[in-house]
């Protein structure tokens, strides 16, 4: 154990280039709830949770989409109670037009129980929404390397 003790993921902060666009795909897509927002001398900001609990603070001032080439977030993964659950959010995902990496629910890796879907935001952020199990039997992208990891 370090120094510090254990530490666990308070929220993520992304910074994004439309708040707007960003809040009506976090909210209404992904179902946060804004639990705090602002605009300080024109910099706009929200807090987004469930329940109460902050989970995504969202910033708008990019000016430019995400690079999966440059140091920094390689992507935000949420669990999801089940399977089902992630099938149900692959649905909705789909009737708003999002981009998807693969087809559907993936396994993380060969023969693996884990496993979910990945997508990216409307800022072309990657996403994730898995489950730790339930996906037994999903294909996997590739038989070498982490689903994850490249996508």
């Amino acid at each position: 154990m370090s120094a510090i003790g254990t530490l666990n993921t308070a929220h993520i902060g992304i910074n994004v280039t439309d708040l707007d666009r960003s809040l009506g795909f976090y909210g209404d897509v992904l179902g946060f709830d804004v639990i705090g927002s602002g605009d300080a001398d024109g910099r706009r900001y929200a807090f987004l949770g469930q329940g109460g609990r902050l989970a995504v603070a969202l910033w708008q001032q990019a000016e430019g989409g995400y690079d999966a080439h440059r140091a920094g977030l390689h992507h935000l993964a949420f669990e999801a109670e089940s399977i089902e659950k992630v099938r149900e959010a692959e649905a909705v995902l789909r009737a708003r037009g999002v981009t998807f990496a693969y087809e559907g629910v993936v396994a993380h890796r060969e023969g693996a129980a884990s496993g979910g879907i990945f997508f990216h935001d409307p800022d072309g952020t990657r996403l994730e929404i898995s489950v730790p199990k339930g996906a037994e039997g999903s294909p996997a992208p590739s038989a070498t390397a982490p689903t994850c990891g490249f996508f």
